[in-house]
């Protein structure tokens, strides 16, 4: 099994994500793999196998008004071939979360043909790489937008619109407060679609009252036997969060103390947490799964938790 993170790099000063540019300066995918190929060189000298790569890796790529930048899959096949051939000899799964702004049950159709058009980029991108189908796209359903049977059944119905090419890429993770496992397992059943475990998200939107270990297997038995299933676990914020404050009276703005949030990630993994849901998982002998981390120290959150369970519980081996 591997350990992964997103995006952001912080074991290395310097190494960037993507092409970051504003529109007006051209920013190109070209730009963002030569980033890509130091973050490989890194991750491998770490031993890391597997990243998920920024959703702005081809910049603006599926603006819809921006046709100019549409062209950068194509201008890039080559490069983004040898990027694909670097992963495989690492041995690094790779894969992408979309952004916010991808809603796929969005009442609005322009919104809603955007989002699809934003699926279908990044999975060419992985194509384009001569990716395995262990390369997938993250989403979640979308909004609820007063109606939460209208909602589900506009995702299932675009979802079913999408090309395979997306189609075959796509997983579908649930959320903390309005689509549960619950609630995505009936896109699996009616669809087929994958579905991706999400430990925080799981105990801060449980509706159905499911167990952890059967919300677990449930979205891992969701995934193509010849697919490893990817989930995703981070530990809640616990610190003390400081919030700039205006006064009333004046223009001035003083600290105030606030409670962390529950559905706020915390900067590393709470190794006891994770302790305790690997073994459950290896109790229930449940299917092998990869674990991509959510936590605000990224890569070092990563290295840290390899040596609390080297040092904790030195059974849980992960690749």
């Amino acid at each position: 099994m591997r350990l992964g993170f997103p995006v952001k790099v912080l074991g290395q000063p310097g190494l960037k994500s993507h092409d970051t540019r504003r529109w007006q300066n051209r920013p190109h995918l070209s730009v963002s793999l030569a980033y890509l190929r130091d973050i490989f060189v890194y991750l491998n000298r770490q031993g890391i196998h597997m990243y998920r790569m920024a959703s702005d890796l081809a910049p603006y790529a599926a603006h819809p008004e921006m046709r100019w930048f549409q062209g950068q899959i194509d201008e890039c096949a080559k490069e983004l071939a040898m990027v694909g051939e670097m992963a495989e000899s690492h041995g690094l799964r790779l894969s992408f979360h979309l952004s916010m702004s991808t809603v796929l049950n969005a009442p609005d159709e322009s919104i809603a043909r955007n989002s699809a058009g934003q699926v279908m980029a990044q999975a060419r991108l992985l194509e384009s790489m001569h990716l395995g189908p262990e390369a997938v796209l993250v989403t979640h359903v979308g909004g609820v937008y007063g109606d939460k049977e209208a909602a589900l059944g506009r995702f299932l119905a675009r979802c079913e619109r999408l090309p395979d090419l997306a189609r075959r890429r796509l997983v579908i993770e649930h959320d903390d407060g309005r689509f549960s496992v619950g609630d995505i397992s009936r896109i699996h059943e009616e669809i087929g679609v994958p579905l991706v475990f999400d430990y925080l998200h799981f105990h801060n939107h449980n509706p159905h009252d499911m167990s952890l270990t059967e919300a677990l297997e449930l979205c891992l038995q969701s995934w193509p036997e010849e697919v490893k299933p990817n989930i995703h676990f981070s530990s809640p914020r616990t610190g003390m969060r400081v919030v700039e404050r205006k006064s009333t009276d004046s223009d001035e703005r003083s600290p105030v103390l606030r409670a962390p949030h529950s559905f706020q990630h915390s900067d590393f993994i709470d190794p006891f947490q994770f302790i305790s849901f690997m073994r459950t998982a290896k109790r229930k002998n449940l299917r092998p799964f990869d674990v991509v981390l959510e936590a605000k120290a990224k890569d070092l959150a990563l290295l840290h938790l390899r040596e609390d369970l080297a040092r904790l519980a030195p059974e849980i081996a992960f690749d």
